[in-house]
């Protein structure tokens, strides 16, 4: 990538790559001398490290650019000894007064066009003379380019705080789940355990003295499914009847999107039409997606079942839909499911309306208790997305921000003075 049709700010100039550094490639490594427990990291074509080693042959604090695979291009930052593979160019010995900080926030800047560079149809790699010849517009004054990198720097700490935040909650969250859809919490709000509590055997384990076994079919009122009609692979408009795919139907929340157009829409029957706070499950799918649930949020005036999806009713007064849609993604049922699910394809699998009548679960008596568990288990997960937002829009800033230091658009001092004036 060259800079030729940009202007280059006052105080900066264009410099090739291979001007302001030395860009050495890497040693191939052994496979077998690698393992899990090596002191160093063997960096190769990847985004994580190959394997560990007990050798190095490259200092920390270095820059590196993935050479081959399908992450070449990929630009990453040492902060220990390391060895560099046959697919890693490390870039070293630093033009004076280019700081090290500021060129690698420059190059993550640029990381896309990088993978531009990228040749061959196989195991894509990007040649050594394409490296050394992509340009970069640098400030002419390392204060300003140590304040370029200290700025993107502190943005990169609170991405990298957050992801960690992120993925602690996470598995907190699934821990919690699993304890509270099978101990359940006390009138004190406390998480029940075999010392503090009551405990007594059943079909499915050790379950509360309050809690019971029993077949989901006790507590569904009703199953309907769609019709099977002839629809293009093409998504609804939003004046068009649609028909959804099963891959709309997901845990996380429900795909609108994923829908077939209806074209006759004289076929289409508005006792199929998806509502609001509907609770559906899958009938058909691959074994690790067959008999996935959600319940609907939002109204849809145009969508309809298919014959692949079940639409069900709940006594309510018994179980919760929510506590039941939570039930139904926990491991035990699962295994229940993917157990009574049929079909020779590997691609396709079936589960009847008996077999999810018959799923076997564990639950509070007390749809008080099944309303306080999802209670918290919604608070942890309003909780998750609010850190997911926070994430999006630091991503946002760093780019926003790189866009307008990293081109000299806007002067870091100048940057600094604004800041100061909120």
């Amino acid at each position: 990538m060259a800079y030729m049709e940009m202007n280059v700010p006052d105080g900066w100039e264009s410099n090739k790559l291979g001007a302001i550094c030395k860009i050495k490639k890497g040693v191939q490594f052994n496979r077998i001398e690698l393992s899990d427990a090596g002191m160093y990291p063997c960096i190769n074509g990847g985004i994580t490290p190959s394997g560990y080693s007990d050798l190095w042959n490259t200092e920390a604090e270095t820059i590196t650019i993935s050479e081959g695979g399908n992450s070449c291009g990929f630009v990453n930052y040492l902060t220990s000894k390391f060895w560099s593979g046959g697919h890693c160019y490390s870039l070293l010995d630093l033009k004076k007064g280019l700081d090290k900080g500021f060129l690698y926030q420059a190059l993550k800047g640029r990381e896309s066009l990088i993978m531009d560079l990228r040749v061959g149809s196989g195991l894509p790699n990007i040649q050594q003379k394409a490296i050394k010849e992509f340009e970069l517009l640098v400030p002419e004054s390392a204060d300003e380019q140590r304040q370029i990198a200290r700025i993107l720097s502190k943005v990169d700490e609170a991405i990298s705080q957050t992801e960690q935040l992120i993925a602690k909650y996470r598995r907190l969250k699934t821990g919690l789940m699993q304890d509270l859809l099978t101990k359940g919490i006390d009138e004190h709000g406390n998480i029940r355990s075999e010392e503090t509590h009551a405990f007594k055997d059943s079909p499915l384990g050790r379950i509360p003295a309050e809690w019971e076994v029993s077949e989901f079919g006790n507590f569904i009122l009703g199953i309907e499914g769609g019709k099977s009609l002839e629809c293009p692979n093409i998504q609804a408009g939003a004046n068009q009847f649609g028909i959804i795919k099963v891959s709309a139907i997901n845990r996380k929340g429900f795909k609108a999107e994923e829908n077939k157009v209806l074209l006759n829409e004289h076929l289409a029957n508005e006792k199929y039409l998806i509502n609001d706070s509907d609770f559906l499950i899958s009938r058909a799918n691959t074994l690790n997606l067959v008999g996935e649930v959600c319940i609907v949020e939002g109204k849809y005036r145009k969508l309809l079942l298919s014959d692949k999806s079940l639409r069900m009713t709940l006594n309510e007064s018994k179980m919760l839909k929510y506590f039941a849609f939570h039930v139904l993604t926990q491991p035990y049922l699962r295994i229940q499911i993917e157990t009574a699910a049929t079909g020779s394809s590997a691609s396709m699998k079936n589960i009847s309306q008996a077999s999810i009548e018959k799923l076997q679960m564990k639950y509070p008596t007390n749809v008080s208790e099944q309303g306080r568990i999802i209670e918290i288990i919604d608070k942890n997960q309003r909780f998750l997305e609010t850190l997911t937002s926070g994430l999006r829009k630091l991503h946002a800033q760093k780019a926003g921000l790189m866009q307008d230091l990293l081109s000299g658009k806007v002067r870091v001092g100048q940057l600094i003075r604004e800041t100061a004036d909120v």
